[in-house]
């Protein structure tokens, strides 16, 4: 059977043109685990002038249902808004959505085929479906009216006239499927989910910086929670820094940690066990009062408490972090003569000192400050400081600053602290 729908080949690739190879690949796995996979396999081979000859990714989970087909992929072609891809906010369940991942193989290869085994109410069916890129706006499908000897279901999609090499494939590819995939294996470890590469798994350890687990006990209640906090190497792209709050090891809901998106490259995962959470209510505000009908919600005690003590835990595990990132960022600064030129020697003993501390410490205090600058506005950001401290303008720099950042209390109080450091150190 062969099915054409409304946009052209090309109008979707336009769609998914901030598509590469790497992000097309990791949505094939990312379909595999929407199936309920708990095992992706990636198996490649290359000729003797490092160019890909085959490249296959395969599942385990519940395949493509035959009977479902046009609805499954009809869809994606109807515009321009059906293709795009949303992931859900709150669960890490159904990442690739409408499963439009099936036709960014373009970025990599000329033709794929899909051959799935699904189970039916005869018993286990097999098809085949196969698309190319000058045709994405069509497929053909064929499936055996007979049941399946296969026992099992599972996808197998096998790309071929491939465009990467296999030194992209392992220096780019696999590298950036770590950084994609790390948090989510971490998240199932304990239902043993796991992406094997030619026969081998693929080691996400190496993207941990730090793991530590520990208890946090709510006296009132009696109430436990399992933590187990990473702290990661690199990005987790889309991902972000979130908490995952799971019951009997099911996740029921996941947000950003308190520390997301502070603009220092703290990459971290925080996953909470409990059975606290099995009723909960996550779609309350943490300001209301109200008791929820069923289960608790965040205004209760224990939710209070447990995000207290995690952001109090996060801000002690950031510090020493964010101290190692500050003396990068002096010294980048001083690489790239981002300092002010000082008339004398015994001038910049006595002035640089303070604006390396004060600048360091500012950093601590709020990295967003010092993010995305280019050597223009570090240099005005810096003298500016500078002036600032010869000038005596005290107030003037933590009214600036407290104004221009947003501080909790008791960061005010800690930048107060470091100003009035400046001016004891100046007298």
């Amino acid at each position: 059977m062969s099915v054409k729908v409304n946009i052209t080949s090309k109008g979707i690739q336009k769609v998914l043109k901030n598509y590469n190879e790497r992000q097309a690949i990791a949505e094939y796995i990312w379909n595999g685990f929407d199936a309920n996979a708990n095992t992706i396999r990636l198996d490649y081979e290359a000729n003797p002038l490092g160019l890909l000859t085959h490249l296959n990714i395969a599942d385990n989970g519940y395949g493509i249902n035959f009977d479902r087909l046009q609805q499954k992929f009809d869809p994606f072609f109807e515009s321009e808004k059906a293709v795009q891809i949303v992931a859900p906010k709150h669960t890490s369940k159904m990442h690739g959505r409408n499963g439009v991942g099936r036709l960014t193989f373009f970025t990599f290869a000329h033709d794929a085929v899909w051959h799935t085994t699904y189970q039916s109410e005869q018993g286990f069916r097999d098809g085949e479906i196969r698309i190319n890129t000058g045709g994405l706006n069509s497929y053909s499908s064929d499936f055996s009216p007979a049941t399946s000897q296969a026992g099992a279901t599972g996808t197998s999609v096998s790309f071929s006239n491939l465009k990467i090499s296999q030194q992209d494939l392992e220096t780019i590819v696999l590298p950036f499927l770590i950084n994609e995939f790390c948090w989510f294996i971490e998240l199932n470890k304990h239902k043993n989910y796991s992406i094997i590469v030619n026969g081998e798994a693929l080691d996400f350890s190496s993207n941990i910086k730090s793991i530590e687990e520990f208890k946090l006990f709510y006296p009132d209640t009696a109430v436990t929670f399992k933590i187990k906090y990473v702290h990661w190497k690199e990005n987790l792209h889309k991902e972000l820094s979130k908490y995952y709050f799971l019951a009997a090891g099911e996740e029921i809901y996941k947000d950003y940690t308190t520390l997301n998106k502070k603009s220092d490259d703290y990459f971290h995962s925080v996953y909470i066990e409990s059975d606290f959470f099995r009723d909960f209510d996550f779609k309350s505000f943490e300001n209301e009062r109200q008791v929820a009908i069923f289960g608790a919600a965040k205004s209760s005690p224990e939710y209070r408490f447990l995000i207290k003590a995690l952001t109090e835990y996060l801000k002690s595990k950031r510090k020493p972090f964010l101290k190692e990132y500050a003396n990068n960022l002096i010294q980048g600064y001083e690489q790239d003569g981002i300092f002010p030129v000082y008339s004398s020697e015994r001038e910049k003993q006595l002035k640089k000192p303070a604006l390396v501390d004060f600048i360091k410490a500012l950093y601590e205090l709020e990295p967003k400050l010092f993010g995305s600058l280019n050597t223009d506005q570090k240099k005005t950001i810096v003298r500016l400081i500078d002036l600032s401290m010869r000038a005596n303008l005290h107030d003037e720099i933590f009214e600036m600053f407290n104004n221009v950042i947003e501080l909790e209390a008791e960061e005010q109080q800690e930048l107060l602290q470091l100003i009035k450091g400046l001016a004891s150190t100046e007298k």
